[in-house]
């Protein structure tokens, strides 16, 4: 009964939600445009659609996905797990009176390997990111595969997860990072192909969309809430931050590779017909 009254509650917020971008869209059509919308019921019945649609996949990240990245969190710094997991001594060390224990960074190897391959398996299976893999797959004529794009994005949001949940452990500040990682964008546009630039940008922004940032978001939460010293808001946040950087720089490193090999491969070809 409880989950039928939150779903109701939630069905409700979610209206009030849409109903400024319809009001936009029809208001658009009917002042500016002076045109009836054609299919007026079929597509009144789409935003139910759209609405009913938004409601349950908002009830399913407060019940499902926002609590499974905390509770993975949780279990993965829990320090009897970290004990039995990793054969590295403890550091014990006491806090205000009290028995607490601190690990070094390297013992919690779990938490970016767990982090890698959240940040992987999320992004391969972004709708937006397919999405944009196809058009680009489109328009570029095929020269741009679906797959190497997904994959490239992949790695580097998998990588940048990984990064973040280290800064969590270390504490280190989100801007070093971050500053260094822009640094490190700048510099590679100006030896990327032209025309992946733009794309490459765009791909770091389709991260951060349905399925990779309630998970992302939770999972930092809960790691901050669980290493000692770390606050869930100074730290547990930003790690969304290192999901839309990193595929930047892994989809322009994946331009440079491919036209320095198209490069070493047309140079060898004259070689090898002498």
């Amino acid at each position: 009964m409880n989950e039928i009254v939150e779903f109701f509650w939630t069905f409700l917020h979610t209206i009030t939600d849409v109903l400024p971008i319809a009001g936009i869209i029809f208001g658009f059509q009917f002042f500016v445009i002076r045109k009836k919308i054609p299919n007026l019921k079929r597509v009144l019945i789409g935003f139910f659609y759209v609405i009913f649609g938004l409601a349950l996949f908002l009830q399913g990240l407060e019940d499902a996905l926002f609590p499974i990245g905390k509770l993975m969190a949780a279990q993965l710094t829990d320090p009897e797990f970290i004990r039995q997991s990793i054969f590295i001594p403890v550091t014990e060390t006491v806090t205000q009176g009290a028995q607490a224990i601190e690990f070094h960074w390297s013992q919690y190897f779990w938490v970016y390997v767990f982090a890698f391959t959240i940040g992987f398996s999320t992004t391969v299976a972004e709708p937006s990111l397919l999405a944009v893999a196809i058009k680009a797959n489109e328009v570029s004529g095929g020269t741009i595969g679906i797959w190497g794009l997904r994959i490239a994005v992949a790695i580097g949001v998998a990588f940048g997860i990984s990064l973040g949940s280290w800064r969590i452990v270390t504490g280190l500040p989100l801007h070093w990072f971050i500053i260094s990682g822009y640094i490190i964008v700048v510099i590679q546009t100006f030896f990327s192909p032209r025309l992946i630039i733009p794309l490459a940008y765009d791909s770091g922004g389709v991260t951060t969309s349905t399925v990779t940032v309630p998970i992302v978001a939770a999972l930092g939460i809960g790691l901050a809430g669980n290493v000692p010293g770390r606050s869930e808001l100074l730290d547990g946040f930003g790690l969304i931050a290192f999901a839309s950087l990193f595929p930047i720089i892994s989809v322009l490193a994946y331009a440079q590779l491919s036209e320095w090999y198209g490069k070493r491969k047309s140079n060898m070809a004259p070689q090898n017909e002498n």
